[in-house]
């Protein structure tokens, strides 16, 4: 199982770490932690050497009922990250966290290597069309709605059996654009419940039917924080957890906001597995 980036084939049998590099005001976590270019670089600096295979650079916030961003401002704030973080460590395989299309065409030609879009095309029509003319991975998350609907969007008759038509018919649009390497993310935390959200993790296996790599988020997110009634700051032991369940289950990436802890959960689960 291995998927092309910038003509680099990553081998995912061996699940890869992927750390969130959030430059938005208002991320629900780290939002406004790093105030310019140096403290994101040296957060940079860390995932790679805390073992990340990917950085995910995201510029809007997604979090339920997160503000609009105009795509301008997504633009003025994602692009020179892109190329600072490209300038200094330009072996960097950056995944950009966009729903637009423009944002991720510019991206890519700032030299990003693969598209995350939390919408799965449904937000921009012009998006598979873009990820194919660029020939990068793109990765398709589960949400309804928008951030600022989704949280009202929770009603299933059959939460998981409704995700895999969902990604079944996203991923025969995609091939019909001629996307090679898919990646399939459930969207922990997108127009789903607390209990909703531990359903989908305790039968994320069934997800292996897409025959596609799985992307698991569910990093400091509140189905996490909230069944302890904590922050998210407290949240670190409960995404490990989760992390190691997911592995088990065939998750092949992990994305955080703490590369390390992450890492050792890959190395424990591939130890057990080797």
């Amino acid at each position: 199982m291995t998927i092309n980036c910038k003509g680099q084939l990553i081998d995912l049998t061996s699940p890869k770490v992927m750390g969130i590099l959030n430059v938005t005001p208002n991320s629900f976590f780290d939002g406004g932690k790093y105030k310019d270019g140096s403290q994101m670089l040296s957060q940079v600096a860390k995932m790679l050497s805390d073992g990340a295979t990917f950085i995910d650079i995201g510029a809007y916030s997604s979090k339920p009922s997160a503000e609009f961003v105009s795509e301008e401002e997504e633009l003025q704030r994602i692009v020179p990250i892109v190329n600072l973080i490209l300038e200094y460590y330009p072996e960097t395989l950056i995944s950009i966290d966009t729903f637009r299309s423009e944002v991720a065409r510019i991206c890519i030609e700032n030299g990003a290597a693969i598209v995350n879009d939390i919408s799965a095309g449904n937000l921009d029509e012009k998006m598979m069309e873009t990820v194919a003319k660029y020939n990068v991975p793109y990765i398709m998350m589960h949400m309804r709605g928008t951030p600022q609907t989704m949280q009202a969007m929770t009603s299933y008759s059959n939460i998981v059996k409704e995700m895999l038509f969902y990604f079944s018919e996203k991923v025969s649009l995609a091939r019909s654009f001629g996307i090679n390497d898919l990646i399939v993310d459930p969207g922990f935390g997108f127009a789903k419940t607390l209990d909703q959200n531990y359903e989908v993790l305790q039968q994320l296996e069934l997800f292996k039917m897409l025959e596609l790599p799985l992307l698991s988020g569910v990093s400091r997110k509140s189905m996490i924080y909230n069944l302890f009634q904590q922050t998210p700051e407290e949240a670190l032991n409960g995404t490990t957890i989760i992390n190691t369940i997911a592995l088990n289950k065939g998750a092949k990436i992990l994305r955080v906001h703490d590369v390390n802890e992450a890492v050792e959960c890959v190395t424990i689960f591939n130890k057990i597995n080797s």
